[in-house]
C-alpha cells in the first residue's frame, strides 16, 4: 500500500490549498479514508474522514473550512482547507481509518500558513 500526499505550500491567514493524496494497493472504493496532520512538538491527529459511500466528518476545529471528497475512479481523496489559519501550520497525511488497516505513513505534505 501506497499513499501519497500532495499539494501543500506556504499561504498567508485566510488563504486557500486542496490537499491530494493518491491511494495504491487497496480497494481504495470501499476504504474509510482520513486526513491527519501532525504539527511540531504535538501529536498527530484526525482532521477528517469519509467513507466509501461519501459520508463525512470533521474535528471541531476545522469543521465549516474544511471539506474532505474523495474520486474513486482515481483512487484519490482530497482536503479542501479554506479560512486557513497559522494554528492548521502541520505535516498533513492521509491514511485509512482503522488503526488494524492503517498504513505505513508516507512523507506527508507540509502546510505552513502565515499570519
Amino acid at each position: 500500500v501506497q499513499l501519497q500526499a500532495s499539494g501543500g505550500g506556504l499561504v498567508q491567514a485566510g488563504g486557500s490549498l486542496k490537499l491530494s493524496c493518491a491511494v495504491s494497493g487497496r480497494n481504495f472504493r470501499v476504504e474509510h479514508m482520513g486526513w491527519f496532520r501532525q504539527a511540531p512538538g504535538n501529536q498527530r491527529e484526525l482532521v477528517a474522514t469519509i467513507t466509501g459511500i461519501g459520508s463525512t466528518n470533521y474535528a471541531g476545529s476545522v469543521k465549516g473550512r474544511f471539506t474532505i471528497s474523495r474520486d474513486n475512479a482515481k483512487n484519490t481523496v482530497y482536503l479542501q482547507m479554506n479560512s486557513l489559519k497559522p494554528e492548521d501550520t502541520a505535516v498533513y497525511y492521509c491514511n485509512f481509518v482503522s488503526t488494524t488497516k492503517r498504513a505505513k505513513w508516507g512523507q506527508g505534505t507540509q502546510v505552513t500558513v502565515s499570519s
